[in-house]
């Protein structure tokens, strides 16, 4: 059993073949897919895909920090407004984005801060995206971190004293493709985690794992990661997709299988 704890499966990207997409994953042994959410523009098509597969997606619902512009105020308005309407397995993705823009900086500040505050209130963990920005991320969980917060860093890169402040403060990191990437660094970091404290995701469409790096990920590529893990820690693929399993639906506050 796999679980997927990032995917972006409603992304246009896959509107030719989304059924076959979900077939593959399936068949790849996958037993849960969470989405996470970008900004108001996602919704309908996530939540479309969640209904198409109960019990097998899960959605999250946030504002995604490359969202965060001038009218983040009215899109925050609106994840708040959903979160009133109905569960959702977590706050998400939300968090902050220096690389393409550091124009809304304390924007993004504001919003992530306020998203943290709502995921407590909710008693629900938080997805996190941390690009160029993991130290300010750090820091805020630090001053957030009442004993309520959990989470994850998706797609964590991040260094040893990073990813241990991370572990510290009790989120789990979310491993991809960059695991398998020869230059990703991330395996000696990874050697110095508990394992109950990883969770694999494949944050499809983006960042597919060698041997599909370049193509458009998917979720049954996870398989790929979880072989790179497996073998990163010397330990048989099958105990290590046991235990991220279990560990992510821990996470998520889904029923262990």
């Amino acid at each position: 059993m796999l679980v997927d704890t990032h995917a972006h499966l409603y992304s246009k990207q896959f509107d030719a073949d989304r059924a076959e997409t979900m077939r593959r994953a399936f068949e790849a042994g996958l037993t849960h897919i969470f989405l996470p959410n970008v900004d108001s523009s996602s919704i309908p098509a996530m939540l479309e895909l969640e209904a198409a597969y109960p019990g097998q997606c899960f959605a999250m619902m946030g504002l995604h920090p490359c969202s965060v512009e001038a009218n983040y105020e009215h899109e925050l308005a609106v994840v708040r407004e959903w979160l009133d309407q109905r569960p959702f397995v977590a706050v998400g993705e939300i968090g902050l984005d220096y690389y393409w823009s550091r124009e809304f900086v304390e924007q993004q500040k504001t919003a992530f801060r306020l998203q943290l505050d709502w995921a407590c209130e909710l008693g629900i963990p938080v997805a996190i995206h941390a690009r160029d920005s993991m130290d300010d991320i750090l820091d805020i969980l630090e001053e957030k971190q009442d004993g309520r917060l959990t989470g994850v860093l998706h797609c964590f890169t991040g260094n040893l004293e990073q990813a241990r402040r991370a572990v510290g403060l009790g989120f789990h990191l979310g491993l991809g493709g960059v695991l398998t990437y020869p230059k990703g660094g991330l395996e000696p970091v990874v050697r110095e985690l508990p394992l109950d404290r990883l969770v694999l995701e494949t944050d499809a469409p983006y960042l597919a794992p060698v041997p599909f790096r370049g193509k458009r990920n998917e979720s049954a590529y996870i398989r790929e990661v979880a072989r790179k893990l497996a073998d990163v820690l010397g330990l048989d693929v099958a105990e290590v997709s046991s235990r991220t399993t279990a560990n992510a639906l821990r996470l998520f506050g889904q029923p262990a299988q």
